[in-house]
C-alpha cells in the first residue's frame, strides 16, 4: 500500500495553486493521472520518486518515504522512473545504460529480448529511433526491480503502431515484476488500454477517483458518445452554420443553429455529442 498525503505551493497553468493530494494506491495497481497540462501530475510524480521536496508524509508499506523529520534518498526508494524526454547517457551504449544502474548481465539481457532490442545493445543512442530510446529507457527503469513504476507521458512522441507495440510490453512487465505503476497519460485510449483506475487532477486537487471507464465514457443525457475539441472556425454555407472542429488527429464538420452560433467562439473547448444520428454541441 502506498499512502500519500501532500502539500507544495506550485506555478499551474492558471498562476499560483496549491498541490494537496491525500490518495492511497494499493500494491500491484496500475493507475493513471489524467488532467490539464500544470495540473500537478508531474509534479507529484517527481515528488513520490524524491526529486522534489513537499510537506506532509508518503509511505509505501511499513517505509517511510517522507515524514516531518526528512526525506528518504531517491536511490534508496525502489522506484522505477521513465521519463518523457528518455533521459539516456548519449556516450553510453544502449547494454551500458542498462548496466550503468545495476551490473546484472543477465537482467539487461532479458530486457532487452523482450523489447527486441539486443541486436541494438552496442548502439548509441544518437543512432536509435524515438521508439527505440523509449524501449532502452523503459528497461534502464526495470534494472534495480523497482518496487513502483512511474512513467512521465512515455508514449506521448510515437507513431500509433509503436504506441501499441510499447503498451503491450508495459503490461507485460507490470506482471512479471509485480510492479505498481504510476503513468501520466493524456491518452484516453492509452489510459483504457492500460491503466485500472484513474485519478484526474485540476489545479493540484483530486476531482475524480474512479475506473478507466467511469472516467473516461462522457455522455450527458441520453447523448451515445462524445468526443472534446477544439473550435477552429463558423462557416456559413447558404442558409446553414457549419462548426469546424479539431478533435484529435482530426477534424470535423457539424451543423449548427443561429441560436448556438450566438454562444461560440473561435478557439473554445467544446464537447461534440450525438443522439442517434443527430449531432449536437455542448460548451
Amino acid at each position: 500500500m502506498i499512502d500519500i498525503n501532500i502539500t507544495k505551493k506550485l506555478f499551474g497553468s492558471d498562476g499560483k495553486m496549491d498541490l494537496d493530494i491525500n490518495i492511497n494506491i494499493e500494491k500491484g495497481s496500475f493507475i493513471a493521472l489524467a488532467g490539464d497540462s500544470g495540473s500537478g501530475k508531474t509534479t507529484l510524480l517527481r515528488i513520490l520518486a524524491g526529486l522534489e521536496e513537499a510537506n506532509g508524509s508518503i509511505k509505501v508499506g511499513n517505509e517511510v518515504y517522507l515524514n516531518a523529520n526528512g526525506s528518504l534518498k531517491p536511490q534508496k526508494r525502489g522506484i522505477g522512473f521513465v521519463f518523457q524526454d528518455y533521459a539516456l547517457f548519449e556516450n553510453m551504449t544502449v547494454e551500458q545504460n542498462l548496466l550503468f544502474v545495476k551490473k546484472d548481465i543477465n537482467l539487461a539481457s532479458h530486457l532487452l529480448e523482450v523489447t527486441e532490442l539486443t541486436e541494438l545493445k552496442n548502439r548509441l543512442p544518437k543512432t536509435l529511433s524515438g521508439g527505440q530510446k523509449q524501449r532502452v529507457s523503459l528497461c534502464r527503469a526495470l534494472m534495480n526491480k523497482p518496487k513502483i513504476l512511474l512513467m512521465d507521458e512515455p508514449l506521448s512522441a510515437l507513431d500509433p503502431t509503436m504506441r501499441l507495440k510499447l503498451q503491450n510490453e508495459i503490461l507485460s512487465f507490470h506482471k512479471e515484476f509485480n510492479l505498481t505503476t504510476i503513468m501520466v497519460s493524456h491518452d484516453p485510449s492509452e489510459i483504457y488500454r492500460l491503466a485500472k483506475r484513474v485519478v484526474v487532477l485540476k489545479n493540484g486537487k483530486i476531482i475524480n477517483d474512479d475506473t478507466p471507464k467511469n472516467v473516461l465514457l462522457k455522455t450527458k443525457g441520453s447523448a451515445k458518445f462524445a468526443f472534446d475539441g477544439e473550435l477552429l472556425e463558423i462557416v456559413k454555407v447558404d442558409v446553414i452554420n457549419v462548426a469546424i472542429i479539431s478533435i484529435g488527429q482530426q477534424l470535423v464538420e457539424v451543423v449548427v443553429s443561429n441560436e448556438e452560433v450566438k454562444n461560440l467562439k473561435v478557439g473554445q473547448k467544446i464537447s461534440v455529442s450525438t443522439k442517434a444520428f443527430s449531432p449536437t454541441i455542448q460548451i
